[in-house]
């Protein structure tokens, strides 16, 4: 495999961490975008590059690629307007911003590889949705929509941009499951509202197999879902993850108080995505981690 020299934002994060782990064991040279440097290097290691500013980069720069996974957490803090605002700019300002970094560039980086989310088609019920369906209006939808449409302009100066629209992803040490499993462990767990709401998944390992297919492989552009080839239910994943732990789900948390507590965001916990990775299995991707049973197994063993 060819070294490449990688500019990456959002290196520090649950995802971003793997990714950077995963180049520099592969010999590519990495330059992580960060607010602190120093932290980055301290969780990182000491073989990457960090910088606080694109302004501060030599211009005679060259990266091969770009993987651009900067945004803050959109769970949390509930929706407020400047909280969205908050949100809207740590996705779009920041790939504006890196667009016009690339346009600045003499020799201009093969390949942008931008986050987004299954959040773009919005809530669409049983619909089975691929990445030629449409989007329902929300707030996530519009969101994950502007963030790509940012990262498209790169497309105007001839760099081939890939979109990755991640599912949930489930790992040891942070995503979806950081957030579970302390209720579920205390046999607390249960479905979201009514628990018919999909949820479209992925294993981080599958996720990180994706980045870098799309990363060395020339002919892939566009949107790509990275969601495993077998979505379920919330009910299912409940039920999933208590017999896992061997405890039960018998304790659901009732829409209106979903509501009631999270108010707007709420709509990320009771939307339903039922997605397929259409493009990439006709790419022949392989999914080490194709069903919910194979990946907790894997995650959680006999916990």
């Amino acid at each position: 495999m060819t070294s490449k020299n990688i500019l990456i934002t959002g290196g520090t994060g649950f995802l971003g961490s793997a990714l950077v782990g995963d180049w520099l064991e592969q010999g590519h040279s990495v330059t992580v975008l960060t607010r602190n440097p120093a932290a980055a290097k301290r969780l990182l290691g000491s073989g990457i590059n960090a910088v606080p500013e694109l302004i501060g980069l030599p211009t005679d720069t060259r990266f091969d690629a770009i993987v651009n996974l900067a945004g803050e957490p959109i769970f949390g803090a509930r929706w407020t307007d400047i909280r969205k605002r908050r949100l809207r700019d740590s996705r779009i300002a920041l790939t504006e911003r890196l667009v016009s970094f690339i346009d600045s560039l003499p020799e201009k980086p093969e390949v942008l590889i931008s986050g987004s989310a299954i959040g773009v088609y919005g809530d669409q019920g049983d619909t089975v949705l691929t990445e030629n369906s449409g989007g329902k209006p929300c707030f996530s939808q519009q969101l994950c929509l502007d963030w790509e449409n940012a990262a498209r302009q790169a497309e105007q100066l001839g760099i081939r941009v890939c979109l990755v629209r991640t599912g949930l992803v489930l790992d040891q040490g942070g995503g979806l499951l950081q957030r579970m499993l302390p209720a579920f462990r205390l046999g607390m767990g249960g479905r979201l509202g009514e628990g018919r709401q999909w949820m479209s998944w992925i294993h981080r390992r599958d996720w990180l197999a994706i980045v870098h297919t799309l990363l060395n492989n020339p002919d892939l552009q566009g949107a790509f879902n990275a969601t495993a080839p077998q979505p379920v239910t919330n009910q299912a994943f409940s039920d999933n993850l208590a017999k896992r732990l061997h405890r039960p789900s018998l304790l659901p948390m009732p829409t209106t108080l979903l509501k009631l507590l999270f108010g707007e965001m709420a709509e990320l916990m009771l939307g339903s995505q039922r997605v397929m990775p259409a493009r990439l299995q006709e790419q022949g991707f392989e999914f080490q981690f194709p069903t919910l049973e194979a990946a907790l197994q894997q995650i959680l063993g006999h916990d």
